[in-house]
């Protein structure tokens, strides 16, 4: 378990960083089981329970509820109406979606920079989220289960990396493809360019 060097080189506690691992442990189990990311349910899949944990091992989500979307956070908070006729979610996704909320407003509710660096989370919807009161979360996971993906799910050579990595025995190349994640969250972070036409 590689958390205690995470912890030496980090500005997020252990106890954030625990928290995290088990998020993403979770994660994987459901890509796994097929529920959520089905693209990557065939890739993560035939690993075991322990290379699972071992890809879960990540400083940062590897899981998104559109958390860097902070238009739309804001308006979901604000109690913006959802469609009701949204297909129903397995109720392991809307219990993942529902722990993953909570998790988003608890570290939210602490101030600074933690749900930025561990969630991808823009300030803005982490000042939404500050705003919400724990009681109203639940209501927010049935609609939200459908916006459960992979964090950077648009790039493959991440996820075949760090699946990859995990099917090793070797841990620094896992541990490398996992600080690659770190270099994509801060690359979501830059200002995109504006684009000649």
């Amino acid at each position: 378990m590689l958390i205690g060097h995470w912890v030496q080189e980090s500005h997020v506690s252990f106890e954030h960083l625990i928290s995290i691992r088990g998020l993403n442990r979770r994660f994987l189990d459901l890509a796994s089981s097929g529920l959520v990311a089905p693209g990557l349910s065939a890739r993560v899949s035939p690993l075991s329970s322990s290379q699972r944990a071992a890809a879960a091992d990540c400083p940062y989500a590897l899981f998104d509820l559109r958390f860097q979307d902070d238009t739309y956070w804001r308006g979901r908070l604000a109690g913006a109406s959802r469609i009701a006729d949204e297909p129903r979610a397995a109720a392991d996704t809307v219990d993942f979606v529902r722990l993953g909320l909570f998790y988003a407003w608890h570290v939210t509710s602490g101030g600074g920079l933690i749900a930025h660096l561990l969630l991808g989370m823009h300030a803005n919807t982490a000042e939404a989220f500050r705003r919400v009161s724990v009681d109203e979360l639940p209501a927010l996971a049935a609609a939200e289960a459908s916006n459960l993906t992979a964090r950077w799910s648009h790039c493959h050579a991440y996820w075949s990396a760090l699946i990859d990595a995990a099917a090793q025995p070797d841990p620094g190349v896992l541990r490398r493809v996992q600080l690659s994640g770190l270099q994509l969250a801060a690359a979501a972070q830059l200002p995109s360019e504006p684009r000649e036409v």
